[in-house]
């Protein structure tokens, strides 16, 4: 039904705009995983830490990296449903997450 088709595709608009919301928020999670670890090479900022210290450097990297980690399945997991979509070969839905990911990349 026409109502159904224009669903479908405001639901891959969506789906195609969290993608690109996702994808910056991992850069941004980056910048500061990078910006949590030390500026220095010293011997000191290499060495790994003894049993049971965990450094607060080391402790934010890691939080950062499993924030990565999630932001990463959950681009895999949107991308691979907009690709299904698009492998519809409908035009609306194409043109849905087309216009979807250039929303979103704008935003």
């Amino acid at each position: 039904s026409p109502a159904g088709m224009v669903l479908s595709v405001l639901v891959i608009l969506l789906l195609s705009v969290l993608y690109e919301a996702v994808k910056m928020g991992k850069a941004v999670l980056l910048r500061r995983a990078l910006l949590a670890l030390p500026r220095s090479l010293s011997q000191e900022a290499l060495t790994e830490p003894q049993e049971g210290d965990s450094g607060p450097v080391q402790g934010r990297w890691f939080w950062f990296h499993v924030g990565q980690t999630l932001f990463h399945v959950v681009q895999v997991v949107l991308g691979y449903m907009v690709m299904l979509a698009v492998m519809s070969y409908n035009a609306w839905i194409f043109l849905g997450a087309i216009a979807g990911s250039t929303l979103g990349y704008f935003m």
